[in-house]
């Protein structure tokens, strides 16, 4: 049933509104995608020189860490998936939870059971609507991530790996920030830890440095390692943090583009409903002349 020219510009008035908020919602993520990647550089020297110092310890010292080891014969895994708090971001959510799920399957074909960790609201209703269980979820800061949820969320995992009815392994599952154009959903190994700065064999004739440890390798290890898993992880949070707000910006341009076209579509259809109309009326106002001119001329 065609709809009349009133309901076409009503639908065009609530289209240009709708244009109006995802125009300010692409330039509002466009502003903080800046300061997203600002805060992920100002986080990487910190994050280079802590991996270094545990590389240095690492491999000039013979200690074993608990964190460290690998264990003979794993049976649980521990997965932490990085998604969002709020839509509206295109595909970015569907595609970290499907690279979870994928290693979620892999882990399971594995034969190993796994506990699942959640950061943001995505996630977490994604496995409550499937009826899965979440071993601990934190919501709230996927746009703006602190150091202290990345040291929160760090101390919780660590802990599962040490319990001894723990996890034996740890996985965490992001959104890597490539490009304003690019985001890649990656998995990563958290624990055991493997840390590939500075291991390198050196040449025959090379001389190594000396280091000197205080108070002991020990005790600096178990001082630096809970450090370098939180700036891995909050690393990734901004990384995601980055790509979240990126896919926010591509999505909203697209909602834009699209209201522009049903607005221009809209219009198009109203004027020739108007233009029907018009004909319409004109061909009433003819056809009734004609019918007055031929009751006149029978009458004579």
């Amino acid at each position: 049933m065609a709809l009349s020219v009133r309901e076409y510009r009503a639908r065009i008035k609530s289209t240009e509104s709708m244009k109006k908020i995802t125009r300010a919602m692409e330039l509002i993520a466009a502003s903080r995608i800046i300061k997203a990647q600002q805060r992920a550089q100002a986080a990487a020297p910190y994050a280079r020189e802590l991996t270094r110092a545990v590389s240095a310890v690492a491999t000039f010292s013979n200690v074993d860490h608990a964190l460290t080891l690998e264990p003979e014969d794993p049976k649980r895994a521990a997965i932490l998936i990085v998604t969002s708090d709020r839509g509206l971001a295109g595909a970015y959510s569907s595609s970290v939870l499907k690279e979870a799920e994928r290693l979620i399957e892999k882990l399971k074909g594995e034969g190993k059971d796994v506990d699942i960790y959640i950061s943001a609201r995505k996630g977490e209703a994604y496995f409550k609507f499937r009826q899965r269980a979440i071993a601990r979820a934190w919501t709230g800061h996927s746009d703006q991530p602190t150091y202290d949820v990345a040291a929160e969320i760090g101390a919780t995992l660590i802990e599962t790996f040490l319990d001894e009815e723990g996890a034996d392994e740890v996985h965490v599952v992001y959104t890597r920030f490539r490009s304003m154009l690019s985001q890649e959903p990656t998995a990563v190994r958290l624990l055991p830890l493997e840390v590939v700065e500075g291991t390198e064999a050196p040449e025959k004739d090379d001389l190594l440095p000396l280091y000197e440890f205080e108070p002991s390798p020990s005790d600096v290890l178990d001082s630096l390692l809970p450090r370098y898993v939180q700036s891995r992880i909050f690393f990734a949070l901004l990384q995601a943090a980055a790509s979240e707000l990126a896919a926010r910006q591509k999505a909203m341009k697209s909602a834009t583009d699209n209201a522009d076209e049903l607005i221009k579509k809209y219009k198009r259809i109203a004027n020739q409903a108007r233009q029907a109309g018009i004909t319409q009326e004109i061909s009433e106002i003819v056809g009734g002349v004609n019918a007055l001119a031929d009751a006149q001329a029978g009458s004579e």
